[in-house]
C-alpha cells in the first residue's frame, strides 16, 4: 500500500458510490427499500407483542391501559401499519424465494412481481380490517 502523508494533498478524488438522486426510480427500487422498511416495521411490531404480553401478565389493570392505547387513532394506525408490514413481507419474501430459484431476474418480471407484492399487501390488509370492522373487532 503507498503511504500518504498528514495533509498531503490529494490530486486524485477517490470514486463515490452513486447516490440515490443519480438513480432513476423504478418499482423494484421502491419494493427493495419496502422491503427493509417492513422489516424494521416487523421489530416494532414484535416489541407491540412482547408489551401486550407483558402488560397480560402484569394485570387487568396494565392490559386495560395496553388496550387502550392500542385502540386508540395512533394505536390503530400503528396496528394497520404492521398489518400492511405482515403482508407485503410474506409476499416479497416469495418473491425473493422464486429468485433463489433462479427465476424472475427479467426487468419486466421484476417489474411485475413488486407490483403485485405491493397490491396484494394492500389489498390483504384493507380485507383484514374490513372483516374485523364488520365482525366488531375494532
Amino acid at each position: 500500500m503507498a503511504e500518504v502523508k498528514a495533509g498531503a494533498p490529494v490530486t486524485k478524488e477517490r470514486p463515490r458510490s452513486p447516490h440515490v438522486q443519480v438513480w432513476r426510480w423504478h418499482i423494484t427500487m421502491a419494493g427493495s427499500i419496502l422491503h427493509r422498511a417492513t422489516g424494521v416495521g416487523l421489530y416494532v411490531g414484535a416489541l407491540i407483542l412482547a408489551g401486550w404480553a407483558a402488560s397480560l401478565a402484569a394485570g387487568p389493570d396494565a392490559y386495560a391501559a395496553c388496550k387502550h392505547l392500542l385502540g386508540s387513532l395512533l394505536g390503530k394506525l400503528v396496528l394497520f401499519g404492521l398489518t400492511f408490514s405482515i403482508f407485503y413481507h410474506l409476499a416479497n419474501g416469495v418473491r425473493h424465494l422464486v429468485w433463489d430459484a433462479g427465476e424472475g431476474f427479467e426487468p419486466k418480471t421484476a417489474d411485475m412481481t413488486a407490483a403485485a407484492a405491493i397490491a396484494f399487501a394492500a389489498a390483504a390488509t384493507v380485507a383484514v380490517w374490513l372483516i374485523a370492522a364488520i365482525t366488531g373487532a375494532l
